[in-house]
C-alpha cells in the first residue's frame, strides 16, 4: 500500500518533447505521479523514487516571478522538470519530502522494499540453490569440491558461503592464497565444461606490489587448477585491468559511439574466454582489480555463450544470482540505492553494460534466448526501483533480505508469459559466438530512448511478441488435433479394409 504524503495542484510539467502540461503532482513513499487531464488522452508521468539520482531546486523566470522549479535527474536517463507557484506550497516542503523518500538512507529510513508486502504464487528466493546449480554442472568431482570453508565469511567477506575449490588444497594454504589476492578474493570455480572439464575461475588481482612479490602457495594453487583439466597443459590468465577495458567505467561524451565501444570490448573479451574453454579445452582464470566488476561482466557473458541453460528464463536468473549477487558485485555502491550522494566515485553502470551486452546477443541470436526484451528492461528498472530486495546491498553477507523483502523473481516467475520469447528454440549444445565488431552492434533504443514518445513504436514490441506466442500456441494445438484426426482416420481405414477382406479357407 502506497502512502500519499503530498499533492501539489496547478503544476507545470516542462516536457522536452511536447511542451508544457498543467496538472497535479502527487508524492508517495514509492513514486512521484504527475497527471494532466487537460490533454486528450490524459498525460500521466510516474517516476520510481529509487530511480532518482539528484534533485535540484531551480528558478524558472520564464513562467513568472513567483514560480519555483524542480529538476529531477534519474538513473534511468529521464530528466523531468516541473514548475509551480510558491503561494500555498513551500518549495522547501516539496523538495524535502521528495528528498526524504528518494534518499531514505540519508534520513535513517528503510528502503521501500522493506515495506512492500505483495504476495506471489512463486517464491523467487528459491530460484537459486548453489548446491543444485553446481550439481547440474557435474560437481563435485574428483578434482573439485563444494566447500563450506567460507560459511562464516571469515576467509573472504565478499564471497558466498559455499565455494567450489580444488579438492587437494588445505585450509591453511587457502588462507595464504587469500592474503595474496586483492580483497582476499582467491581463485574459485564459476563454471566447468561438462566434457573437457575446462573451467572458468574468477578472483581478485595478485598483490605483487612494486617489488614483484611472489606467493608460492598461490602458484601451487594455480598449478592445481591447471592439473584439474587433463585435456590441456596450459592455464589462461585473463587480466581485465588493461586500460582499454578499465577506462570504460564511466560513460562520458559521445554517448552512442562510446557506449558501443564498451560493448565491443566486453563481448570480444567474453568470446575469447568462451573460445579458450570450448575450442582450446583450456581453463581460464579471470580477474580485474578486485574481482567484482569487470570479472563479473566477462565470466557471466562467457557462461551465457557456453551454457544454453543460462539462456532460459529461470537459468538467466540463476546466472545473475550466482555470478553477480553471490559473488559480491557491489550493487549498493555502484547504483547508490537510497543514497543522495550522486557524485560518489563508486557509482558505475557496470550491470547495465552487462544487460546491454545480453541484449546485443539476443539481436544476433533471436531464437537462442527464452526471455524477451521486456524481461531485460524489467530487470534494469528494478535494479533502481528498491521495490524488491534482489539487488540490495553489496554482498551475500550483507544481504539479509530473504525473509524481509520480496524477490524480483517472485514477480517475474508468476507471469512468465509476459517475458517469454515466442521465437525461442532450445538448442542445448550450441555455443554462441556473437560478432563484437562495432558495425554489428546497435544502440538499444527501446531502453535508452524509450522516454521520447517520437521514438516509441505504436504497438510495443513485447505486446506483438506476446500475440505471436498466443498464435503459436493456438497453431500448435491445431496441428496436434489434425495429427490425432489423421491417426484416427488411418486406424478406422485399416479396420475397414481388414473387415472387408475375404476369409481364406483350405481344403
Amino acid at each position: 500500500m502506497l502512502l500519499c504524503f503530498f499533492t501539489v495542484k496547478d503544476v507545470m510539467y516542462i516536457c522536452p518533447f511536447s511542451g508544457v502540461a498543467r496538472g497535479t503532482l502527487t508524492i508517495t513513499d514509492y513514486k512521484l505521479f504527475f497527471k494532466s487531464l487537460l490533454r486528450d488522452p490524459p498525460f500521466v508521468l510516474d517516476v520510481n523514487l529509487g530511480a532518482i539520482s539528484r534533485l535540484e531546486s531551480v528558478a524558472v523566470q520564464s513562467h513568472g516571478e513567483n514560480t519555483q522549479g524542480l529538476e529531477i535527474v534519474c538513473k534511468d536517463l529521464r530528466n523531468p522538470r516541473f514548475a509551480y507557484r510558491k503561494e500555498g506550497q513551500s518549495n522547501l516542503e516539496v523538495f524535502e519530502i521528495l528528498s526524504k523518500y528518494a534518499f531514505p538512507l540519508f534520513h535513517n529510513l528503510p528502503l521501500f522494499a522493506f515495506k512492500y508486502r505483495e504476495t506471489f504464487p512463486e517464491d523467487g528466493w528459491k530460484i537459486y540453490d548453489p548446491v543444485a546449480e553446481y550439481k547440474r554442472q557435474g560437481l563435485p568431482n574428483e578434482s573439485w569440491i563444494i566447500s563450506k570453508v567460507n560459511s562464516s565469511y571469515e576467509v573472504c567477506e565478499t564471497y558466498p558461503a559455499l565455494l567450489v575449490l580444488p579438492s587437494n588444497v588445505t585450509e591453511d594454504e587457502l588462507k595464504r592464497v587469500a592474503a595474496f589476492r586483492a580483497k582476499r578474493r582467491f581463485p574459485v570455480l564459476s563454471w566447468i565444461h561438462p566434457e573437457s572439464q575446462a573451467a572458468i575461475v574468477r578472483c581478485g588481482q595478485p598483490q605483487v606490489g612494486p617489488a614483484d612479490r611472489r606467493c608460492r602457495e598461490d602458484e601451487r594453487y594455480l598449478q592445481t587448477i591447471l592439473d584439474a583439466n587433463a585435456q590441456s597443459h596450459k592455464l589462461c590468465i585473463f587480466d581485465a585491468r588493461q586500460s582499454t577495458v578499465a577506462d570504460t567505467n564511466k560513460v562520458r561524451n559521445h554517448f552512442k559511439k562510446q557506449i558501443l565501444q564498451i560493448y565491443t570490448l566486453l563481448l570480444a573479451g567474453a568470446v575469447r574466454i568462451a573460445d579458450r574453454i570450448e575450442s582450446g579445452k583450456t581453463s581460464v582464470v579471470v580477474h580485474c582489480s578486485d574481482g567484482w566488476d569487470r570479472t563479473a561482466q566477462l565470466t557471466s557473458l562467457a557462461m551465457l555463450m557456453l551454457d544454453a541453460h543460462y539462456r532460459s528464463l529461470r537459468g538467466f536468473q540463476v546466472l545473475l544470482e550466482l555470478e553477480w549477487l553471490s559473488f559480491g558485485h557491489r550493487f549498493a555502491s555502484r547504483v547508490g540505492h537510497g543514497d543522495g550522494n550522486h557524485a560518489n566515485s563508486e557509482r558505475s553502470p557496470l550491470f547495465v553494460q552487462f544487460i546491454d551486452c545480453v541484449w546485443q546477443m539476443t539481436r544476433q541470436f533471436p531464437s537462442a534466448f527464452e526471455f524477451n526484451e521486456l524481461f531485460l528492461i524489467t530487470v534494469l528498472d528494478h535494479l533502481y526501483s528498491c521495490l524488491f530486495g534482489t539487488f540490495l546491498y553489496n554482498s551475500e553477507q550483507e544481504r539479509e533480505v530473504y525473509s524481509k523483502t520480496v524477490s524480483l523473481w517472485s514477480y517475474v516467475n508468476s507471469q512468465l508469459e509476459e517475458f517469454t520469447n515466442p521465437l525461442y528454440v532450445n538448442y542445448e549444445h550450441n555455443v554462441l559466438y556473437p560478432v563484437a565488431s562495432l558495425r554489428h552492434l546497435e544502440l538499444w533504443v527501446s531502453y535508452y530512448v524509450r522516454w521520447n514518445p517520437r521514438m516509441r513504436p505504436q504497438v510495443p514490441v513485447h505486446q506483438s511478441l506476446k500475440e505471436l506466442l498466443v498464435l503459436k500456441s493456438e497453431l500448435q494445438k491445431r496441428v496436434d488435433e489434425l495429427k490425432r484426426d489423421a491417426a484416427s482416420s488411418h486406424s478406422l481405414s485399416s479396420s475397414s479394409e481388414h473387415e472387408g477382406m475375404p476369409m481364406q479357407t483350405t481344403v
